[in-house]
């Protein structure tokens, strides 16, 4: 018997809600960098790190840096 498209979605719905999870975990890490940037664009401008382990470390950016602390 041919399958409808309602008994077709019902079964794709796992695979959707699988994709939709993978997407929001995605989001939120995306999140977590562009906040973690934030901070360390205001402590810079604030002259936060100055003599403090970012300057002795010499991370010139905070691509940089996040590189090195996230792999």
């Amino acid at each position: 018997m041919k399958q409808t498209a309602v008994e077709w979605l019902v079964e794709q719905l796992p695979l959707i809600q699988q994709e939709g999870l993978r997407y929001v975990i995605e989001e939120a890490k995306e999140m977590e960098i562009n906040q973690h940037k934030e901070t360390w664009d205001v402590a810079h401008q604030a002259g936060r790190f100055e003599g403090k382990g970012i300057a002795k470390e010499n991370w010139q950016t905070f691509e940089g840096y996040w590189e090195e602390k996230n792999k």
